[in-house]
């Protein structure tokens, strides 16, 4: 029974964090940030951030910072096949994850992975449209038994790799290294209340924007697609926070490793 779909083309429509790969390599021209006017009276206007960084070098030293982190969480919402996905991870390094995931028409799973268990719930929809083609009576009975309820696997199961492969943050962050191209520098602005850069990328059929942390570490903050073949968008936050691995309760969980 195909009931892996859903997890198998999440890591697939990470390709939207692609087009935040592209300018890692090479020059280009960037157009400064904007600073505000003022006069000879006044004092000079204070050093835009990162003003000695060019667009890929911008985009090439917040990649690096990113993969330095322990963890982060992932929120957003991509076109996967002309449907419409949402996701929200928590994972790290330590090869833990917690989050959901979502496809119009096709359901929705949670996951919790720890560095011993894999629990993963999916919804009515999920399954339904996970057994497309197998015999009803089939379907029926693997929705009776597993619909929103918690389904244990040991982590390094293939039943939980199945699933768990969308909580590869390595993965994950190799799709910003992917391409090549040139970024360029624009405005600074906010991203959920912080200071941030604006790099514009060439993205698969369409341009795409890469804010960058402009205080602190600098961070990648949010990935922005609005044209193209897969529109969408992505932000990243929680750095460096600890994964929520709590398990479900027993009695909301259906151990696998025990079913015939």
């Amino acid at each position: 029974m195909r009931t892996t779909t859903l997890a198998a083309t999440a890591l697939a429509s990470a390709a939207l964090l692609g087009l935040t790969a592209c300018g890692t390599s090479g020059s280009g021209s960037d157009s400064g940030s904007s600073s505000a006017s003022g006069s000879a009276a006044k004092p000079a206007a204070q050093k835009a951030p990162y003003a000695d960084l060019s667009g890929p070098q911008l985009l090439e030293k917040s990649l690096a910072a990113t993969r330095k982190a322990t963890s982060m969480t992932v929120k957003g919402s991509v076109t996967e096949d002309k449907k419409p996905m949402t996701m929200e991870l928590s994972l790290s390094t330590g090869d833990e994850c917690r989050g959901s995931m979502a496809t119009a028409g096709e359901g929705r799973f949670e996951l919790i992975k720890s560095k011993k268990n894999a629990y993963v719930k999916a919804d009515e929809a999920f399954y339904r449209a996970a057994g497309k083609g197998e015999p009803k009576e089939q379907t029926d009975a693997v929705v009776k038994m597993l619909a929103d309820r918690w389904m244990k696997s040991p982590a390094d199961s293939p039943d939980a790799k199945d699933f768990t492969g969308i909580c590869d943050l390595d993965e994950l962050l190799k799709e910003f290294e992917d391409n090549s191209g040139t970024a360029h520098k624009g405005a600074v602005t906010t991203v959920d209340g912080q200071q941030a850069v604006a790099l514009t990328v060439p993205a698969d059929g369409g341009t795409g924007t890469v804010y960058v942390a402009a205080k602190g570490e600098p961070f990648l903050l949010k990935a922005v697609q609005k044209d193209g073949d897969d529109p969408g968008e992505m932000t990243f936050s929680d750095f460096n926070r600890p994964v929520d691995t709590t398990p479900p309760a027993d009695k909301d969980v259906v151990d696998l490793s025990k079913l015939g």
